[in-house]
């Protein structure tokens, strides 16, 4: 059996990433709405688009943190065999990805981010691997 505490981990995990997805949708109407000087920095195409982008990321912060959940929740919990590697390999793809782009067009604080969010996520698959290969 899983030890609840690792669970309840990556349960926090998703329900933040999903948190974050919905304050980084929301938020963008707030800033784009509210008066000050965020709308005349840009002209209105490039506010709209700025909008529509931390939109369309928010969104998909909440699908990943609600997929992630699920995984937990099913998969994961009963130990089936593709269970750990649901959560291991697209968080693998998702950091290489997303890291490197965000390294290579110079936004490193993104890359520190990442690098954060991966290691919440890596001590729990960590420690529950062994769950999956028949030892646990």
């Amino acid at each position: 059996m899983i030890p609840r505490i690792l669970l309840r981990w990556l349960y926090a995990v998703s329900l933040a990433i999903m948190l974050i997805g919905i304050a980084r949708e929301f938020l963008s109407l707030i800033f784009y709405f509210a008066p000050g000087r965020f709308q005349v920095r840009y002209p209105a195409d490039v506010n709209a688009y700025i909008m529509f982008a931390y939109g369309v990321l928010g969104a998909l912060m909440q699908g990943w943190g609600v997929g992630m959940f699920m995984i937990v929740r099913g998969p994961f919990r009963r130990r089936e065999s593709g269970g750990w590697a649901l959560l291991a390999v697209p968080m693998l793809i998702w950091f290489v990805a997303d890291t490197g782009f965000s390294l290579c067009t110079g936004f490193w604080q993104n890359g520190i981010l990442n690098a954060v969010l991966l290691l919440l996520l890596a001590i729990p698959l960590a420690a529950t691997r062994k769950y999956f290969n028949g030892k646990g």
